[in-house]
């Protein structure tokens, strides 16, 4: 009987392929790309759930900071001077309501009626621009919260997808008192001045209306030393907080 063994001599068999099956060196590269977008769509999961829950807590939490304040920070950082900015949070029952009404008037008089967009106003604007009037903006409140809060200032289609992004979480998630009360108190109202409450310290006995007036552009407006044009505007903000059923139009919210 013979001394050696088997052993030795038995190969290993391969095991069984499936049906469809590939080897692994041909299925490397499609292998990889699979990998790669499973977790590029797990990272965007997580990204979206993420933005999601923190618009939805927004909704009772006062925002600690905004994307805008974090901003001017950097910027005060990169040019080497010291910046503080004034933030202070006052609930809605301790907002004037002529400081709600009068930033409607001057900001978005559809607030009430539309759903985050204001395609008509962005319509009339592009009919003004192109009777030769300067482009304005027409940003409703909704997306003027979403880019504060969670973006950065800019015109690039990607800061403004994302701003259409935030607006419809906001729009879905809060009302329409918490969306304006977030605006009042976060709204740049000056060089470092964010919300009523702290425009109201810094302008003392400033009526709603003076205050509303330097929007949109509160850094080269002045609502301490108001311009012709400052006092022309507040004129029409209100006339138009008139037009608009004065203070029932809050009680309403």
């Amino acid at each position: 009987m013979p001394s050696w063994s088997l052993k030795g001599k038995l190969r290993r068999i391969p095991p069984i392929k499936k049906p469809g099956e590939r080897d692994g060196a041909a299925q490397g590269p499609q292998s990889l790309a699979r990998r790669i977008l499973l977790r590029a769509l797990q990272i965007l999961g997580i990204l979206l759930a993420v933005s999601f829950l923190a618009t939805l807590a927004l909704r009772w939490i006062p925002p600690l900071t905004t994307g805008v304040v974090l901003e001017r920070r950097a910027s005060a950082w990169r040019s080497g001077r010291a910046y503080r900015p004034d933030y202070r949070w006052v609930p809605w029952k301790r907002i004037s309501p002529q400081a709600a009404l009068a930033v409607i008037a001057a900001e978005d008089q559809n607030f009430t009626t539309h759903h985050g967009f204001d395609f008509e106003s962005v319509q009339k604007a592009l009919d003004a621009h192109e009777r030769g009037r300067r482009l304005r903006g027409a940003s409703t409140i909704s997306q003027q919260v979403a880019k504060n809060v969670f973006l950065w200032s800019g015109r690039s289609f990607v800061r403004k997808g994302l701003e259409a992004y935030f607006t419809v979480l906001i729009e879905l998630t809060w009302s329409k008192r918490r969306i304006l009360e977030v605006y009042l108190n976060i709204v740049e109202l000056g060089d470092g001045v964010f919300g009523v409450e702290a425009a109201s310290r810094r302008y003392f006995q400033k009526p709603a209306a003076l205050l509303a007036a330097v929007l949109p552009n509160p850094l080269r407006m002045n609502a301490r030393r108001p311009s012709a044009y400052i006092e022309e505007r507040r004129a029409w903000i209100l006339q138009q907080m008139s037009q608009l059923g004065g203070a029932a139009l809050i009680e309403g919210l």
